[in-house]
């Protein structure tokens, strides 16, 4: 509870010490003096409301484009030390999960808070297992896309459309629907991704094989051509496996933020994870690996890299997979991933540009101008050299991203419906615009006669499936 006190300005004398766990402000503007709780490093936004100009002010706001300093919630999922490079998953650190859990596993430990026993867990696989199916009108929509589209916008128009065949996913507060749904999604979105990626690629749609796992079973999906029975590489299903558990949960990141907000109006869970889906679709959150095969391939040889480093320097060139909004050292999924690539290139087509990626982090790691900045490789340097040695095209790798993120999208939406504290989101605005404009009729309108709108196209020619 913040308290407000009045200074020796106000003529009451010398101000009380303030408390060991609180903030004291004064306003210079009235010279009154708030005593502020601090709780868990933060203060309560609302604390401020009361600290006024006048008594008709509204009362102080705090201004944070994008939430760079503001906590939404009170978490127990994920926890990030960016300083120290430091990822756990209620509390367990993300190396132990990647060496001895499955990434099944890891989304049990997300959604109930605890790792599962023997019992729980072949129960929960075998739930997720035999849910992966998804209704035959689901496969009828989305063969009504065209031809060339985008998997990733596939992907979200698919999960939207699971609101409509599980309507008793509204009753939020029903443990059973919400496991179900918990399920659902899990067990469904790798379906609709690679039922995507199919149509993309113009082959027939591959049901889910319920004797493979999880992600096993992703792989059959997207590759599996005429033979009776596919029978994924085990190291590359274990080294995707690795990759969804990187991928499963990252605190507040936009398509996380994006779920918690949508999902703050008590949609229902596929809803709200659609919106989560959409915000990852966005070039600046799921993109990033994309971008790095990008750069590489413009570096072309290790040979090249001093040079492009040198150019980074000088502004002329953007180095990509480096630095984090949160990290400020080595990012421990980049890490992970790295130890990872080997086993891969053993089962595939080596690829070259691995080489090219490690000559620059060693080069860029060495050097202070990088070091100094907390430029590190975060977990979109290597990620994309491993999609792209399994044959995954660079439109999948944000479907790809989004499969494991379901399992921390559907966690982050249960945390916050047990959360008494939230409510439907609604953040305060700054106006700038203009006030207290009096109508006039369109004839008295003054303003250039050029008519605003698009510059006139060419009208384009109709493609194959137009």
């Amino acid at each position: 509870m913040a308290t407000q006190r009045q200074t020796s300005q106000q003529g009451d004398g010398t101000v009380a010490a303030p408390g060991d766990d609180t903030l004291t402000i004064t306003d210079n503007r009235t010279g009154q003096t708030y005593e502020l709780e601090v709780s868990e490093g933060t203060i309560r936004a609302m604390d401020l409301r009361q600290i006024k100009a006048s008594d008709d002010d509204f009362g102080l706001m705090a201004y944070d484009p994008a939430f760079t300093n503001t906590a939404s919630c009170r978490s127990a999922i994920t926890y990030i030390d960016g300083d120290a490079g430091v990822l756990e998953h209620r509390g367990y650190p993300i190396d132990q999960l990647c060496e001895r859990s499955s990434y099944l596993e890891v989304a049990y430990l997300l959604v109930f808070g605890e790792l599962p026993t023997t019992a729980q867990l072949e129960r929960w696989v075998f739930d997720v297992t035999h849910h992966t199916f998804v209704h035959e009108d689901i496969k009828q929509f989305l063969e009504g896309f065209r031809y060339d589209a985008h998997p990733m916008g596939m992907l979200l128009a698919g999960v939207g459309a699971l609101s409509t065949f599980y309507p008793d996913a509204k009753q939020i507060d029903d443990p059973e629907e919400r496991y179900m749904a918990a399920i659902r999604l899990i067990a469904k979105v790798p379906t609709l991704a690679a039922f995507a990626y199919r149509h993309n690629m113009g082959l027939p749609y591959v049901y889910p094989d319920n004797d493979l796992s999880y992600s096993g079973n992703f792989l059959s999906m997207m590759f599996k051509k005429t033979e009776r029975h596919y029978e994924p590489d085990p190291r590359l299903e274990r080294a995707l496996d690795v990759l969804f558990i990187l991928h499963a949960d990252h605190e507040q990141n936009c398509s996380t933020n994006a779920v918690r907000g949508v999902g703050s109006s008590q949609v229902d869970p596929y809803s709200a994870v659609a919106a989560g889906v959409a915000a990852l679709y966005g070039p600046l959150h799921g993109g990033a690996n994309e971008a790095v095969l990008r750069m590489l391939r413009r570096i072309e040889s290790p040979e090249n890299v001093p040079d492009f480093l040198e150019g980074v320097k000088n502004r002329e060139e953007r180095l990509m997979g480096f630095g984090h909004r949160v990290y400020k050292n080595y990012d421990p999924r980049a890490r992970i991933i790295e130890q990872h690539m080997d086993e891969v290139f053993e089962a595939t087509e080596y690829n070259p540009l691995v080489e090219i990626a490690r000559e620059l982090e060693k080069r860029a790691l060495d050097d202070d101008y990088f070091t100094s900045r907390k430029l590190y490789p975060n977990v979109d340097f290597y990620s994309g050299i491993i999609y792209e040695a399994l044959q995954i095209p660079t439109e999948m790798f944000t479907v790809i991203f989004a499969i494991p993120r379901t399992s921390g999208w559907v966690s982050q939406w249960m945390e916050m419906n047990d959360d008494s504290e939230q409510k439907i989101a609604r953040p305060r605005q700054i106006y700038v615009g203009e006030r207290e404009r009096d109508y006039s009729q369109i004839g008295d309108r003054e303003g250039p006669e050029k008519i605003i709108g698009p510059p006139a196209r060419r009208p384009k020619r109709q493609r194959r499936g137009a």
